[in-house]
């Protein structure tokens, strides 16, 4: 060590003067606390994309289920759109035997009789254990949403818009319809009370 490294280690540091040595072991440098922040920032952004990513897993899981059951309860949607081509003319041929005939019918006739509302019986519930039910809409006010109006009927004793004849049953498999029934509807009668829920929303 020279005698001038002697002099400037012993000379004392001016009051105020900050000192190296404490600064080096004090509050972190400008570049550390500038990456500290960053690493933070990028921390937060990570968790951000993390909640939306399961957010989304969470939908995608919601929907592939309502996708699932949907397919299992429609599925065979146009197999019995097709079927019901089949119960349409078995109701027919039961149709074509009048009242009285079938009421005295014996022997042979009353057995074909038999065998066909029994094979009509078994068509529907078969229909029923796929989902697929007829729509009874007799004496029920007309619903544009699961009845086709073919025609009115003046009948001042039945409120107007009330189904008095079914032309063709209707059916509906799950929540959605699979074919409307075909139906006459009553008019001159007394209007029907509407409820609060059947009245049309206000714009």
């Amino acid at each position: 060590m020279t005698p001038n490294d002697t002099e400037t280690a012993a000379r004392p540091l001016p009051d105020g003067a900050p000192d190296p040595a404490q600064d080096a072991a004090g509050a972190p440098e400008p570049q550390a606390a500038d990456a500290v922040a960053a690493l933070e920032a990028e921390k937060r952004d990570l968790k951000d994309k993390l909640l939306r990513t399961l957010a989304d897993m969470e939908n995608l899981r919601r929907r592939t289920e309502r996708e699932v059951a949907d397919a299992r309860t429609y599925a065979v949607t146009n197999f019995a759109r097709d079927m019901l081509n089949v119960a349409d003319n078995v109701r027919r041929a039961l149709d074509s035997v009048p009242a009285e005939s079938r009421a005295a019918a014996e022997g042979s006739l009353k057995a074909l009789v038999d065998g066909i509302e029994l094979t009509e019986r078994d068509l529907v519930k078969t229909l029923e254990r796929h989902g697929v039910r007829p729509v009874e809409p007799q004496g029920q006010r007309f619903d544009p949403n699961l009845h086709q109006a073919m025609f009115e009927v003046p009948n001042p004793d039945v409120a107007s818009g009330t189904v008095v004849q079914v032309v063709q049953t209707g059916y509906v498999i799950g929540e959605r319809v699979l074919r409307p029934a075909l139906v006459g509807v009553a008019k001159g009668g007394p209007k029907e009370a509407r409820t609060a829920s059947d009245k049309p929303a206000e714009a």
